[in-house]
């Protein structure tokens, strides 16, 4: 089995046609489908289903795909890095991180790290945290910012937690507030029409488990939609949002009402996936976050965290720490 055979039945099986395939792997053709025979005639086993023209998985197809998409993922990380060693400050970071910390956490820590390295290629993903550790699971991304549960211990990722803040529920200014003195328990959640995430955000199952264990299933005023959307909803008044508290940072149409009995949490760590090794790339956009999220201490946005002890992160990071000017709190 050669990695190019692999690569090939990628593309076969992303562009459900050979011939697209062979033109977007820039190979002619009948090299492309002979190669896959091969490739077949070696598994002992057919991997695509050819009836009239149609491209279709086998059952054996269906298994060797997401594998050859984590080998092929390996191959190019080893690449990089071993072109990393003729000059550091090159190399590319694939990161993941859910809506609410794209954008009220890493702007100002991608910018630091684009002033630093202004030749590390960037790619950035948006999505649930469920979503995210199936893509660090399958090598998609190098790291990842995901919520912890048990499906990040449990997929075979390594995760350092890094802060912990609090849910809140959110309303429309211009409804009465959900509570006069400010703060409101779960319970009282019961009969109110909430805005729900999608499917695919802990946010969601967070929510939901919490108002079941309180002995009640929630009114939906409307669901499925992503952060944004969720945050416009609850603007409009559409209902009730329990959303972590630093995205209220550039919202002032919203209302901001603590939870209480019980007091909703979540642990935000950055994740990679296990027995993989992490691109020097990679690493340096990792210490830059974490002297980040440290400058973050007394400001307005700090103020919403609670930032998990800096020697035990940049001791798990493996590098040494960068002096940073801490900034004066107002």
């Amino acid at each position: 089995m050669q990695i190019h055979q692999l690569a090939y039945f990628a593309a076969v099986v992303q562009e459900r046609h050979f011939t697209r395939a062979a033109e977007l792997m820039s190979v002619a053709q009948p090299t492309l489908s002979k190669q896959v025979r091969v490739l077949e005639s070696e598994l002992g086993t057919p991997l695509f289903d050819r009836a009239r023209g149609n491209i279709t998985l086998t059952q054996a197809g269906e298994l060797l795909y997401p594998l050859a998409r984590r080998i092929l993922s390996d191959v190019d990380t080893a690449r990089r890095q071993v072109q990393e060693l003729a000059g550091v400050r090159r190399g590319r970071v694939r990161l993941g991180a859910t809506p609410s910390l794209m954008t009220g956490l890493l702007a100002d820590a991608l910018a630091t790290f684009r002033r630093g390295f202004p030749d590390i290629e960037l790619q950035v993903q948006e999505s649930g945290s469920q979503d995210l550790v199936q893509h660090l699971v399958g090598g998609e991304l190098d790291l990842g910012l995901v919520i912890v549960s048990r499906r990040t211990s449990d997929r075979g990722l390594v995760s350092t937690p890094i802060i912990r803040e609090d849910l809140v529920v959110v309303s429309s200014l211009n409804e009465p507030p959900p509570s006069a003195s400010g703060s409101i328990r779960v319970a009282d959640l019961q009969n109110r029409p909430l805005v729900m995430f999608r499917p695919g955000y802990d946010l969601r199952d967070a929510t939901l488990e919490a108002c079941r264990t309180a002995g009640f299933e929630p009114a939906l005023a409307v669901e499925g939609g992503e952060m944004d959307a969720v945050l416009r909803f609850a603007e409009a008044g559409l209902g009730l949002a329990v959303v972590p508290s630093m995205v209220l940072q550039s919202r002032p149409r919203l209302r901001r009402t603590s939870l209480t009995e019980p007091r909703l949490r979540r642990t935000v760590a950055l994740a990679h996936r296990a027995g993989a090794a992490v691109p020097a790339a990679a690493l340096a956009f990792r210490l830059t976050l974490m002297n980040h999220l440290e400058t973050l201490r007394g400001d307005q946005l700090g103020q919403h965290l609670e930032l998990i002890p800096v020697r035990t992160r940049l001791d798990l990071v493996g590098l040494a720490p960068v002096p940073v000017e801490p900034r004066a709190t107002p």
